[in-house]
């Protein structure tokens, strides 16, 4: 199935940083995130990898891929919001 035929609907959200960068490792449970300042997201992607670090994701964007944890470091993407 191609991306843009992907449909997401969240019935959670939630506030990572607070409205800021990251300030402390997050442990999630298969969220999708929303960006609103770009930059970097280092994170555990769901079943398949840890440490793994997505560059330049556009503010405003939602990252499609189920992540169980966000790092402080390597995360320089602000204004995150857990989505499930």
């Amino acid at each position: 199935m191609a991306l843009n035929q992907i449909k997401l609907q969240a019935t959670e959200a939630a506030s990572i940083d607070g409205g800021g960068a990251v300030s402390t490792d997050v442990t999630l449970v298969e969220a999708l995130l929303y960006v609103g300042v770009s930059g970097n997201i280092k994170v555990d992607v769901a079943g398949s990898g840890t440490g793994i670090v997505f560059v330049a994701v556009s503010a405003g964007s939602i990252l499609p891929v189920k992540v169980n944890k966000i790092y402080t470091t390597g995360t320089t993407a602000q204004d995150i919001v857990a989505l499930s």
